[in-house]
């Protein structure tokens, strides 16, 4: 199983994705896209991972490469690649495959529950308390299946196809993840009902262990489709 990556910026990496891989013997290569790398063919991995950043997906002029990204995204889901994308990544699918991205009515940062949708892929367990760092929100794409829900946020996720997943919230975050999103982003945490303190992220540090658990559930049954 080869496993190609898009970094849109230096302070969100894979997490705990990379432990994953490298566990189960999975290649890794990646797209450093801020760096004005280019994505390699559709022929060269077998699943694509679409990582988080702080900028819009509608965000072309300070970052043109952008619309080359969507572009091959759509193509990946198309020739049926395993395809993952989380936070912005998700946001990026879903405007690849035709649906409106958009400021969500609050944002949600910080450690707040999810619930799976009845009826959705058991993908997730029906309840779970993950981290969030977003503001933007998605309708679903025409013919993908809602996966979860928040308080604030309906859609959480979405399955499209069975082999391309977009997750809102964050199950690969780590220590040192969630400490750089901090440091880089802390400047968003206002008071705000879904907004958490460093401090109170801080004390959400005990349930890595569980969300990486829910992650590598996730993954193992998206590459076995």
């Amino acid at each position: 199983m080869r496993l190609h990556w898009l970094q849109h910026v230096p302070f969100e990496g894979l997490g705990y994705i990379e432990e994953w891989a490298l566990v189960r013997g999975v290649e890794i290569s990646c797209s450093q896209l801020f760096a004005g790398e280019k994505i390699p063919a559709l022929k060269s991995f077998d699943a694509l991972v679409v990582m988080g950043g702080p900028m819009g997906i509608y965000d072309h002029e300070e970052h043109p490469w952008l619309v080359e990204e969507k572009e091959s995204i759509k193509q990946a889901i198309d020739a049926g690649k395993a395809v993952l994308g989380i936070c912005l990544g998700a946001q990026l699918m879903a405007d690849a495959l035709g649906a409106k991205v958009y400021p969500g009515p609050q944002k949600e940062i910080g450690w707040f529950p999810i619930q799976r949708v009845a009826g959705a892929p058991e993908l997730l367990p029906e309840a779970l308390t993950v981290f969030h760092w977003h503001g933007d929100t998605f309708d679903l794409p025409e013919g993908a299946v809602r996966l979860a829900s928040s308080k604030a946020c309906l859609n959480q996720g979405f399955v499209y196809k069975g082999r391309a997943v977009g997750l809102q919230f964050h199950m690969e975050t780590t220590p040192k993840n969630m400490a750089a999103l901090i440091e880089n982003c802390g400047h968003e945490l206002a008071d705000a009902p879904f907004i958490q303190t460093a401090e109170q992220m801080n004390a959400g540090l005990p349930s890595i262990g569980t969300i990486n658990s829910a992650m590598a559930q996730l993954l193992d049954t998206l590459m076995r489709a």
